[in-house]
């Protein structure tokens, strides 16, 4: 299959950085090309035995992240798409307000939780500041956006699985959560669920950053020890609007991003390279990789269903980061409330897909937990996300 071209994307992005623009736009090409030579794409493989492919292991293990290609078929997508357009269609009218463009209450109104964060077009509101415990070292470029853009965009939708019933069942996708189940136990604990919107034009920069915090100096410290995050396409992922990563980085400790931007000459880390991949594929990617994003400045938008899981033994009895949810010590009792979404979201996508194998969650079954999918089940889901397992 012929790859995508992003050539007018690409040479867009680059007329936004003046005197460097041939240098973005060799960054850019160069990337794609050292990120298709890495050899971690592929369809998700397990054995006969229902382990997962040991080549998908080691090369998840090699360079942090692992493209997994049309995980969601043109079924489930159009489901997607329907019910994104539904989502977007309640967002607030603009920031703080509490009804979206019809008039209803709109997404996140009355909630206690996070929900729609919102930036200036093509900036970087992240970088170089204390947010998230002062994780982005550095401050990307900002770029100029045109005329008529918009003051602010939404940049990220926090506790998603309560406004989205798509994401909702992505999230209990039953291959995904045997390659869960395969990289961090069977007891495999949650982590957050967002969305991330990079609107074509519009979308902000994330800079580079590592998303682990609690166990950096653990005397027990490995690659895995933060967990990891799924990111599914929705539109696709292009060296423009997508994230791009420095593979390796997971299992150097934390790492001064600052020396490594200062290093590179220039915000463009030398030996990063972008995630590229189609609308239905499911990235894993490992949280103590370095990555960002830079503003999308090109012709593509990214809507990414993003969610994670932890190693049980990494969040249990351990105190929490407070950058998700409020700091707390996660006992088991928090940890089963917290799992719940991923009770319910099994059993809605059986209900939207009842001829699929359901996934059997161990601790679920350990404890005889069943879950319904109903308006029940929905109400209990309203700030759910206040517990995210933040490490």
């Amino acid at each position: 299959m012929a790859r995508p071209d992003y050539t007018k994307s690409i040479n867009a992005c680059a007329a936004h950085y003046g005197d460097e623009a041939d240098a973005v736009r060799r960054y850019m090409v160069e990337g794609q090309e050292k990120a298709y030579a890495l050899g971690n794409r592929g369809p998700i493989r397990f054995n006969a035995d229902g382990s997962l492919d040991p080549g998908i292991a080691e090369a998840y293990s090699k360079h942090g992240f692992y493209v997994f290609e049309n995980v969601i078929g043109g079924a489930e997508m159009a489901d997607i798409l329907e019910d994104i357009e539904d989502v977007r269609s309640r967002f607030p009218i603009h920031p703080g307000s509490s009804v979206d463009t019809q008039g209803r209450p709109a997404i996140g109104a009355g909630c206690k939780g996070p929900g729609l964060i919102w930036s200036k077009p093509l900036t970087d509101p992240l970088g170089g500041t204390d947010v998230s415990n002062g994780r982005h070292q550095v401050k990307l470029k900002d770029l100029k956006a045109a005329a008529d853009a918009p003051e602010e965009a939404p940049f990220v939708l926090f506790g998603s699985l309560q406004f989205s019933d798509a994401a909702l069942r992505v999230y209990g996708h039953p291959d995904l959560l045997r390659v869960a189940a395969a990289i961090n136990g069977e007891d495999f604990a949650p982590f957050n669920e967002v969305l991330f919107i990079k609107d074509a034009g519009l979308g902000s920069a994330v800079s580079w950053h590592q998303d682990g915090d609690t166990h950096w100096d653990n005397p027990a410290f490995d690659e895995g020890i933060h967990g990891f995050n799924f990111m599914a396409q929705v539109y696709g992922s292009t060296p423009v609007n997508g994230v791009w990563v420095v593979p390796g980085t997971h299992k150097m400790g934390k790492i001064d991003i600052a020396a490594m931007v200062e290093e590179s000459g220039s915000e463009r880390l030398k030996d990063a390279v972008p995630i590229v991949c189609e609308p239905g594929d499911v990235v894993m990617c490992n949280r103590q990789l370095v990555h960002g994003s830079f503003a999308n400045s090109g012709f593509e938008p990214r809507l990414t269903i993003n969610f994670g899981f932890h190693r049980r033994s990494s969040v249990l009895d351990v105190k929490g980061a407070g950058i998700h949810s409020p700091v707390a010590v996660y006992t088991d009792e928090i940890i089963q409330q917290r799992s719940k979404a991923l009770g319910y979201a099994i059993a809605a996508r059986h209900n939207q897909y009842p001829d699929e194998k359901q996934y059997d969650y161990k601790p679920f079954r350990d404890t005889g937990a069943t879950f319904v999918w109903d308006s029940a089940a929905r109400a209990d889901m309203r700030d759910y996300n206040l517990l995210d397992l933040s490490i």
